[in-house]
């Protein structure tokens, strides 16, 4: 820490001698190319062609090497493209401009150059400068390019500093920029409809979840940062946009983990005339688009485990893969004494009148969830757990739903709507109910969301997706804050 405040100590200084030479955070420089461009454009050419060919232009970027060689310095720069070699020689840059260089410019600056494009002997494209000039000055030194940014909690604290030092921290945010544009253009092309709803509800409703709570003064009154969009969604399918999607923030007051954080981007979306069958058909074929899009092949490599998509995923029930797990016949799992002797065993909760939908979900997520590397659609999601979903007209105990398991981790949740406006009012009930026995989670009872139903949603069908894990299946991320910008972290005191 004392080298850290002696070198931001020694720049300091050197920018009090750069603004008493009047330098003033200039903006007056235009950059007329960028690196990769000129890669792609000029690597191909002789040294002698380039020689012919005269070319001038105008390049930005930081300074994240140099070799000064007394009169004469070589210096690479970064731009949002890539890097580019310059070439300074004293004798042929205004007067003074180039001891300035060597004596207050520093590694991280950021500069503007002018010159001529050329290859040296070695054949390396560089840019022979004619002007330099300032436009930023870097107060703290830059990490060691070769080991880059290690400290991993730092990489998150100062991403900035990360994103400068790491070319595959930066490849990350790019490939996951490619995914919302390759998934809005896969809505696009089956003309759903991209809307935005509230952050701010009223009524927290759309996904059993704890919200977080704030407070409108002008109003007096509570409102919660959303904890999903679902409910104003199936509301625009009332009012008649059948095929609607938002991609967007949800927040949920739950701990962090390498799988959640507290705020996380989901996209969402809802067809009428649709089941959740359709959707598991749908959702596939996104995958396979928006994996091919991104990476150029349906198959990923996630922590050495290869996963291709294209491959026909697997189906089970949730009570079939709870049984398939433990090795009984899921008949067995019917009897509600079998299976609150088989979550005692687990150690999973039992003494509160647990329902047996309660009892089969909390068997499946600390038994057999992680478990699901290959791509799995689970199905048939007790009713006890999916206050939103339409019952299934076999077995009342359980809804058309599914969930997505992809590296153990859930991917997707979509499911045949509930459009009975009496059925989702005792649902919401039922709900209240928990909450009034402590259950954090439990929805609220939202009177607008039934009068919607009650003017009449046709059969619909809708889903979320975790957009932040799918970014890091496709950039082999271990955990989420790897693909956030800038996560949420415990201050630091």
């Amino acid at each position: 820490m004392t080298t850290e405040r002696n070198e931001e100590t020694v720049r300091r200084q050197k920018l009090e001698q750069l603004r008493a030479d009047r330098f003033d955070y200039p903006n007056r420089f235009k950059p007329d190319a960028f690196a990769s461009e000129l890669h792609a454009e000029l690597d191909g050419s002789k040294k002698n062609e380039l020689e012919a060919l005269d070319r001038s232009v105008s390049v930005a970027g930081r300074i994240i090497t140099r070799r000064i060689m007394g009169k004469a310095t070589f210096a690479t720069i970064q731009d949002r493209t890539g890097q580019l070699q310059c070439y300074l020689r004293k004798d042929e840059l205004e007067e003074g401009s180039y001891d300035q260089f060597v004596d207050l410019w520093d590694i991280g600056d950021v500069v503007g150059i002018t010159g001529k494009m050329f290859k040296t002997n070695r054949g390396e494209l560089s840019v022979h400068a004619e002007s330099i000039e300032l436009q930023a000055k870097s107060l703290h030194a830059l990490p060691d390019k070769f080991h880059g940014l290690a400290d991993q909690e730092l990489r998150y604290r100062q991403r900035y500093v990360d994103l400068i030092a790491n070319d595959d921290s930066k490849h990350v945010f790019v490939t996951r920029a490619k995914l919302i544009r390759a998934l809005r253009d896969f809505f696009e092309k089956r003309q759903f409809i991209e809307v935005e709803t509230p952050m701010m509800h009223a009524i927290p409703g759309g996904a059993i979840a704890k919200p977080f709570v704030t407070h409108h003064r002008s109003l007096d009154l509570d409102l919660y940062l959303r904890v999903a969009p679902e409910l104003h969604l199936k509301r625009l399918v009332v009012g008649g946009l059948e095929r609607v999607y938002e991609i967007n923030r949800n927040f949920r007051n739950e701990g962090l983990s390498s799988k959640h954080n507290p705020e996380f981007t989901m996209l969402e979306f809802y067809l009428t005339y649709a089941t959740f069958e359709d959707l598991i058909e749908l959702t596939r074929e996104m995958l396979v688009e928006i994996v091919t899009e991104c990476i150029g092949s349906s198959v990923i490599v996630y922590q050495g485990h290869q996963v291709d998509f294209a491959q026909p995923m697997r189906r089970l029930t949730m009570q079939d893969a709870v049984a398939e797990h433990f090795d009984v016949d899921s008949a067995v799992l019917d009897d509600e004494k079998a299976i609150t002797a088989l979550a005692k065993k687990q150690d999973i909760e039992c003494e509160h009148g647990e329902t047996w939908g309660y009892l089969l979900n909390e068997l499946f997520e600390a038994c057999v969830e992680d478990t699901l590397v290959e791509p799995t659609f689970i199905t048939h999601y007790p009713v006890d757990i999916s206050p939103l979903a339409r019952l299934n007209e076999s077995d009342p105990r359980i809804t058309d739903r599914f969930e997505l398991f992809v590296m153990g981790r859930e991917l997707a949740n979509g499911f045949s709507e509930l459009n009975d406006p009496d059925d989702q009012k005792q649902r919401f009930l039922n709900q209240v109910a928990k909450s009034e026995r402590g259950d954090a989670e439990a929805m609220h009872f939202d009177q607008d969301y039934i009068t919607a139903l009650e003017y009449g949603m046709p059969p619909t069908a809708g889903e979320g997706l975790g957009i932040d894990r799918l970014a890091m299946l496709l950039t082999d991320s271990p955990t989420i804050r790897d693909v956030l910008l800038f996560p949420l972290l415990r201050p630091r005191h």
